[in-house]
């Protein structure tokens, strides 16, 4: 049975071109068990009818404080619900949550409610990185406002990027796992690596590789959602989560991200590796753009070892610490991956293959095994990249019961 039956919902719509995705929110909420009120936004009754929303509800929909002289009690609908849910929430909308304004029927619900709050941000990927968002963002945030991440994807405007809203069946899933929620990481402190690194080969050029970054944050907003402290390693990507339980340090090479880890993981009750870190680094980084010379056809670059940056808080970790690994193969995935476990000294290490469609870098799912020092692999179906991190953060807290 879904933690959402019985629940009552209320959903507020505001005006993006994601308006469209709530009536399909709206069936899945019901269909899952929920008594869902909506409330629109004038803006959003452009792009969506408030008839469609009222029929897949089975309840009126609101969008007025007055209406044909009939007082709509915000009041009574914000002691009402159990969770708010706002998607799309506008930049603009956003920006009166983080300010208090209460000038129409969805905000005043907002500020009489009493339950938690969620919103799932749906805004061009310019408008969602602007200093004013990420500010307001933050406000939400400490006010307790709880965010479904952003997906990356092709937008409206046909750019590519951050700031697409999350998709029904993952606000379902965010919303079924708040539900269920509880802090039983509070007062634990763990690190997360996440996104790519840069190697410099001269000032304008680097050795990278195709990670987003996405499963490392949606890691860090699962542990901070569950009451730990997570200090996040983070690689040259766009993400920024705005959990105010999450400490972000940005890195750019392995050295440095060494250097962080080594700083941070000693006062850590546990981490998680889930960069990806690049082998190796050009043994000299040129100090003009290198230039194409003579008729050569060729360059030909010399390479050396980057430190091992798992091996190293493995061979240092101390008694009822935890540290966690990721092993992405092409073959022999097992196998590797045990070689991996045992070389590294983690206690659990997450497996998954670029041969299974929806696995790996820069999409929004994954595919993993779960593979400890003894017992079977613990598989998993594909997923979206926050339910998987829920599948991660659950076994590491099982190993500190």
């Amino acid at each position: 049975m879904s933690a959402l039956q019985g629940k009552r919902i209320l959903l507020g719509v505001t005006g993006s071109i994601a308006a469209y995705k709530s009536a399909y929110l709206t069936r899945l909420l019901v269909k899952a068990g929920a008594e869902v009120r909506v409330i629109m936004t004038h803006a959003a009754t452009q792009f969506v009818s408030p008839l469609t929303l009222g029929t897949l509800s089975k309840n009126p929909v609101y969008t007025d404080i007055m209406d044909a002289g009939q007082w709509n009690n915000h009041v009574e609908m914000g002691l009402w619900a159990d969770r708010i849910v706002v998607a799309p929430a506008t930049a603009n909308t956003l920006a009166r949550m983080a300010s208090g304004i209460c000038d129409d029927l969805l905000l005043a619900t907002i500020l009489s409610s009493r339950c938690p709050v969620l919103v799932a941000p749906a805004m061009d990927l310019d408008m969602w990185a602007h200093p004013t968002t990420r500010r307001n963002m933050a406000t939400l945030q400490a006010d307790g406002v709880r965010t479904i991440p952003v997906g990356d994807g092709e937008l409206a405007s046909g750019l590519v990027g951050p700031g697409r809203m999350a998709e029904p069946d993952e606000i379902v899933a965010f919303l079924e796992q708040d539900l269920t929620a509880n802090q039983d990481l509070l007062g634990k402190t763990v690190l997360v690596t996440a996104g790519p690194t840069r190697e410099a080969l001269d000032p304008v050029r680097y050795l990278t590789n195709h990670s987003s970054g996405k499963m490392g944050v949606a890691l860090a907003e699962e542990l901070a959602r569950r009451g730990a402290t997570v200090h996040l390693l983070l690689g040259p990507v766009d993400l920024r989560p705005v959990h105010p339980n999450i400490h972000i340090l940005p890195i750019t090479t392995a050295r440095d991200l060494l250097a962080a880890s080594e700083r941070i993981f000693p006062d850590c009750d546990a981490g998680i590796l889930a960069a990806a870190v690049a082998d190796y680094r050009p043994a000299t980084e040129a100090k003009e753009k290198i230039k194409k010379t003579g008729n050569n056809d060729t360059l030909s670059l010399d390479l050396v070892r980057n430190p091992d940056i798992a091996a190293t808080l493995g061979k240092n970790k101390k008694p009822g610490q935890i540290l966690i690994g990721f092993a992405l193969e092409t073959t022999n995935e097992l196998e590797y991956a045990r070689k991996k476990l045992t070389a590294k000294n983690f206690d659990f290490i997450v497996l998954n293959s670029l041969r299974d469609e929806g696995a790996g870098f820069a999409g929004d799912t994954n595919k993993i095994s779960l593979v400890f020092p003894t017992g079977d692999p613990q598989p998993f179906d594909l997923k979206s990249k926050t339910a998987v991190a829920t599948d991660i953060v659950n076994a590491l807290a099982a190993l500190f019961k």
